[in-house]
């Protein structure tokens, strides 16, 4: 890739990621009440509590392989979209972690100075 002197990379429209990353739970929040389909009606299609479906439909729960399955099972809506989805946030999430950078920046100094 070609960049203009000056230009910082992180700001070219491909390498750009989301301020606050999408939690797979908004998107499928969303797919219920297009399709008319409450909270509880799905939990207990799904066979999940009702506080468990809450949580992940606001985020406060990742959702797992196991419940993309048994979403696709009920709205047939490919699992691996809200598994790739999940993983993305996981990701972009512990991207801003700061805690994490300070650990991988001294993960790469050690990993140069071995190269040496």
């Amino acid at each position: 890739m070609i960049t203009l002197p000056g230009t910082d990379p992180r700001m070219i429209a491909n390498n750009l990621t989301p301020y606050k990353p999408t939690h797979p739970g908004e998107v499928l929040k969303e797919e219920l009440e297009e399709r008319g389909i409450s909270q509880r009606q799905f939990a207990e299609l799904v066979g999940v509590p009702h506080t468990a479906l809450n949580e992940i439909l606001n985020g406060k729960r990742p959702m797992s392989v196991d419940f993309s399955l048994r979403v696709e099972a009920a709205l047939g809506i490919d699992a691996d979209l809200f598994i790739n989805m999940q993983t993305r946030y996981n990701k972009q999430t512990a991207q801003k972690d700061t805690r994490l950078l300070k650990r991988l920046d001294v993960i790469r100094g050690m990993r140069a100075a071995m190269a040496l």
